[in-house]
C-alpha cells in the first residue's frame, strides 16, 4: 500500500508540474472617457460616459489547441459612490486548430463582435457589456473566414425578458479587393407570466459591402474604402405581423499613417430602429443615429501607444446629421500584461 500511494503521488505530481508549465494568467486594464455632445437632436441624446474596467483572468492551455479562463470584468464609473458598478464573470472554452476556431461559455465581446459596424453595436457595449453568452465559431484565415455567432443576452424570468443574438459575418479578400458581410437577428421575447400582453420582436439587420484594400501598398500604412447596401427587417409578432422593411447605402474609408488616422462612415436611406420611441436600446443595440435618413461621421484618431501590451488612442469625431453638426471626444486606455505576453482570449 505504501508503494501504491507513493507511485500515486509522483504521477500526481508529476500531472502537477505538467500542468503548471501550461498555465496562464491576465492582467486587463481599460479605462474610458467618451464625451457625447447631441444637444438639440431628436436622435440621439448629449451624455458623458467615464469608467474603469479590471480584468483579471486565469486559465491553462493543452496539447497546444485546448485552452479554458475564467475571470472577472469589473467596471466603476468615474463619479459614481459604488466601489464596484458591475460586475460580469467571464468563463469560457477555445478550441483553436486552423483553419478553425470554437469558443463556448461567456467570453471577451471583442473575440466575436469587434469588427461589426455601429449601426449594429453602438461603443457603449463595449464598456457596459464586456462579455458574451455564447458560442463562437470561425472557419477561416483573417482574408477568408466566415464566423457564426450567438449571445444569450436574457434568461426569461419574472423581470427578465427572454432575448438572443444570433450572429453571421465574413470576409473574402481576393487580391486587393474583398467582400464583406454582417447580419444577425435578435430575438425579443417576453416575461414568465407577464401580467400583460408583451408582443414577440424579431429584428434582422444585414450589410453586404464591397471594397479594395491597399493596406501597406502606398506611404499610408491602412488604407481602405468600401461600399455597400443596409437591409432591416423588424416585426412585432401581434396582428397581421407583418414585416417592417429599411433600405440603405453605406460606405466607409479609412487610412492610417504611422501613430495618426482618419476615418469616414456614410449612410443614406431609410431610417432605422421602427420601435426604438417605444422599447429603446432594450431592442435595439445599434447607434441610434441611424433611425435618421442621412448621417456621416468623421474621426480624426491619434495613438499616442500602439502595442500588444498598452493602448492608448484620442479620437475626436464630428457627426454630420439633421443639417447640424455634433462633437464627441473620445479618450481610450488599454493595458494586457499575461504571462503568455499578450492577452490570452485574443491570442
Amino acid at each position: 500500500m505504501k508503494k501504491l500511494s507513493l507511485t500515486l503521488l509522483l504521477v500526481l505530481m508529476s500531472g502537477v508540474s505538467l500542468f503548471s508549465q501550461e498555465f496562464f494568467w491576465r492582467a486587463g486594464f481599460r479605462s474610458f472617457f467618451d464625451n457625447i455632445e447631441f444637444a438639440g437632436s431628436e436622435v440621439k441624446a448629449s451624455q458623458t460616459m467615464a469608467g474603469v474596467i479590471v480584468v483579471p483572468e486565469a486559465g491553462f492551455t493543452w496539447d497546444s489547441v485546448h485552452t479554458i479562463a475564467a475571470g472577472l470584468n469589473l467596471i466603476h464609473e468615474f463619479g459614481s459612490t459604488d466601489g464596484i458598478g458591475k460586475a460580469f464573470p467571464s468563463a469560457w472554452y477555445r478550441y483553436s486548430r486552423k483553419p478553425y476556431t470554437f469558443v463556448m461559455g461567456a467570453f471577451p465581446r471583442e473575440i466575436a463582435l469587434e469588427k461589426y459596424p455601429k449601426m449594429f453595436f453602438q461603443d457603449s457595449l463595449s464598456y457596459y457589456r464586456p462579455v458574451v453568452n455564447g458560442i463562437f465559431f470561425r472557419a477561416g484565415d483573417e482574408g477568408r473566414y466566415a464566423n457564426i455567432w450567438l449571445d444569450w443576452t436574457g434568461r426569461q424570468a419574472e423581470n427578465v425578458r427572454e432575448a438572443f443574438f444570433v450572429g453571421l459575418s465574413g470576409r473574402y479578400n481576393i487580391g486587393i479587393f474583398y467582400m464583406s458581410h454582417f447580419s444577425y437577428m435578435f430575438h425579443y421575447a417576453s416575461r414568465k407570466d407577464p401580467l400583460w400582453h408583451e408582443p414577440l420582436h424579431d429584428n434582422l439587420l444585414m450589410l453586404t459591402s464591397a471594397g479594395a484594400d491597399l493596406s501597406g501598398r502606398t506611404i499610408f500604412d491602412k488604407l481602405e474604402v468600401g461600399a455597400g447596401l443596409l437591409t432591416g427587417l423588424e416585426r412585432e409578432r401581434s396582428g397581421s405581423a407583418d414585416w417592417i422593411t429599411r433600405h440603405g447605402f453605406f460606405a466607409e474609408a479609412r487610412a492610417e499613417y504611422r501613430f495618426a488616422g482618419i476615418y469616414n462612415s456614410f449612410y443614406a436611406g431609410e431610417g432605422l430602429m421602427h420601435y426604438y420611441n417605444i422599447y429603446e436600446n432594450n431592442l435595439y443595440w445599434g447607434d441610434p443615429v441611424y433611425r435618421a435618413r442621412m448621417y456621416d461621421r468623421l474621426d480624426l484618431y491619434v495613438n499616442f501607444f500602439r502595442r500588444k501590451d498598452v493602448d492608448l488612442e484620442l479620437t475626436w469625431s464630428l457627426h454630420f446629421l439633421e443639417g447640424s453638426l455634433y462633437q464627441e471626444q473620445l479618450l481610450k486606455l488599454k493595458i494586457d500584461i499575461s504571462s503568455m505576453g499578450i492577452a490570452a482570449g485574443r491570442r
